[in-house]
């Protein structure tokens, strides 16, 4: 096995974060800055697919200065809605900038592990990358969760599904294409759950617009269970259009034709037929505990609230705002295990509190 030590040259201590998505970014970020020299590891390559859009909260007043940084590259200093895809590049350039953050792409780990004076992640080519404090920002199937909370390692299904359809705005015809009033989103009525459109800014430079509909469906467990995508109460992966039964497509194209309005019942139905529509779980996880010696949570490794609460993405911010200001006086020693307990102290509440937030929903639509 080949032994990875990223401490070399660290002046404030070091951190290992799993997970190089949005909060695994922003964790880094946020350490850094405090002078903590970080390793960010990811299973998957560094540009990644995204269509879907989140809702953010560009204001910064009265702010720190990482917390200001942060809500800049996510919001582009706008409250709003921002494309996933346009909020990570942001994100990845920036921790690119910064000398104090290694950034590894199609690095998977394979198992993590601590002792009194490190944590460590092991990925499957044999490589161990080890620092004072590993933080799991792996998302809603974590794997360092089942380190730090082995009682309750799973994020349990909520009932239901959520669609995503979205479209360039230059594969509409020129009659439906929206104009330039800005990126913005609209929910519409429906017998049958939430249904939302969103025109969001691409945020490439190009003035382009790409039009998304998202709408939940409490009707389609049995086709989640019966393609593999939940087991019992645990959401293994979404489902993606080619793997999405015939059946099913068309009644999802009668739904959009019906309750959609244009251009989003033209964005729909595109999706439909080429067949790019993607269809993810809904999943609930409320914490019982973020941190367990070295080792410590955030983003949705953390908290995974229903998205009816739109509060995931910013509440997975402040995760990484309070655990730099945390460890804002260093790692070293016996320090890095009470920098996470305080972590853990100030944000379990609010964790807890934002996801409960969102379950009365689930209770009524998503198991009736």
């Amino acid at each position: 096995m080949k032994k990875m030590n990223e401490s070399k040259g660290a002046h404030n201590g070091t951190a290992v974060v799993v997970g190089a998505s949005l909060s695994g970014l922003m964790t880094g970020i946020s350490l850094a800055r405090e002078g903590i020299r970080v390793t960010i590891l990811d299973k998957v390559a560094e540009d990644r697919p995204g269509g879907s859009g989140l809702r953010v909260n560009g204001a910064r007043f009265g702010e720190s200065g990482t917390e200001k940084l942060l809500k800049t590259l996510a919001s582009g200093g706008k409250t709003g809605v921002q494309l996933w895809t346009t909020i990570e590049s942001r994100l990845r350039e920036e921790a690119k900038r910064n000398p104090g953050i290694a950034l590894h792409y199609h690095a998977r780990v394979s198992s993590v592990g601590q002792d009194e004076h490190s944590a460590w992640a092991v990925t499957d080519e044999g490589e161990t990358y080890s620092g004072d404090v590993l933080i799991g920002a792996d998302g809603h199937g974590s794997r360092v969760r089942r380190e730090v909370d082995p009682e309750n390692p799973h994020a349990v299904y909520a009932g239901y599904m959520g669609w995503i359809a979205s479209i360039d705005e230059e594969e509409l015809p020129a009659s439906l294409r929206p104009g330039r009033a800005g990126s913005g989103a609209e929910m519409f009525d429906s017998h049958n759950g939430f249904k939302f459109g969103s025109v969001i800014q691409r945020g490439d430079g190009s003035g382009r617009q790409r039009i998304g509909c998202t709408w939940y469906d409490n009707t389609q467990s049995a086709m989640l269970r019966r393609t593999g995508c939940v087991d019992g109460t645990v959401v293994r992966h979404s489902i993606n259009g080619p793997d999405i039964p015939e059946e099913t497509m068309e009644e999802l194209a009668e739904q959009a034709s019906r309750d959609f309005p244009e251009p989003w019942r033209t964005a729909a139905l595109h999706s439909i037929e080429t067949r790019t529509l993607i269809g993810i779980p809904i999943k609930e996880y409320v914490p019982d505990k973020l941190t367990s010696g070295r080792m410590a949570l955030v983003g949705d490794a953390a908290h995974v609230p229903a998205p009816v609460t739109a509060s995931g993405f910013n509440e997975s911010l402040q995760d990484a705002v309070v655990l730099g200001k945390c460890a804002a006086k260093g790692l070293h020693g016996e320090a890095a295990v009470q920098v996470l307990a305080k972590y853990e102290s100030l944000r379990l509440r609010t964790m807890r509190e934002m996801v409960r937030s969102g379950q009365f929903y689930s209770q009524t639509f998503g198991r009736r």
